[in-house]
């Protein structure tokens, strides 16, 4: 019977064969539902939190909140704060770049929601040039 397998202990090429599998497969799944129920057969409950507070330690980080602000708020250690921080520095920037996208998405979801059909902000998404045009006939008058 074979014993647990350490990660040191793998070759590079086993490394890299597992980690492209791992990679391919999360970059096949499609839709919320299949990422979710991948996701909850693959970690148990405790892993997918931990992730997710790393997950909600950059996202502080990257607002501009401190480390005694992010310790106090979430509960965690100065060294997984620190940890969170290097990978979201000088990491491969996934961190910052997957992050800055789902604030994005969040943002226009919320835009959605909150504004009426008929508001003044609502006519200005769905028309942004005749805004933009608007704006600069007014800088115009103004000079």
């Amino acid at each position: 019977m074979a014993g647990k397998i350490k990660y040191h202990n793998l070759s590079e090429t086993q490394k890299k064969e597992y980690l492209g599998d791992f990679y391919s497969i999360v970059n096949s799944l499609r839709g919320y539902e299949e990422v979710k129920i991948f996701f909850k057969d693959l970690l148990t409950t405790s892993e997918m939190v931990m992730i997710c507070r790393r997950i909600q330690i950059a996202k502080l980080l990257m607002k501009g909140c401190g480390y005694e602000q992010v310790r106090e708020k979430l509960g965690v250690g100065y060294s997984t704060i620190n940890q969170v921080d290097k990978w979201l520095n000088e990491g491969f920037g996934g961190y910052r770049q997957v992050l800055k996208r789902f604030n994005a998405v969040q943002r226009v979801k919320l835009e959605k929601i909150t504004a009426a059909p008929s508001s003044f902000d609502s006519i200005r998404r769905r028309y942004p040039a005749h805004f933009a045009l608007l704006n600069l006939l007014m800088s115009k008058k103004k000079k």
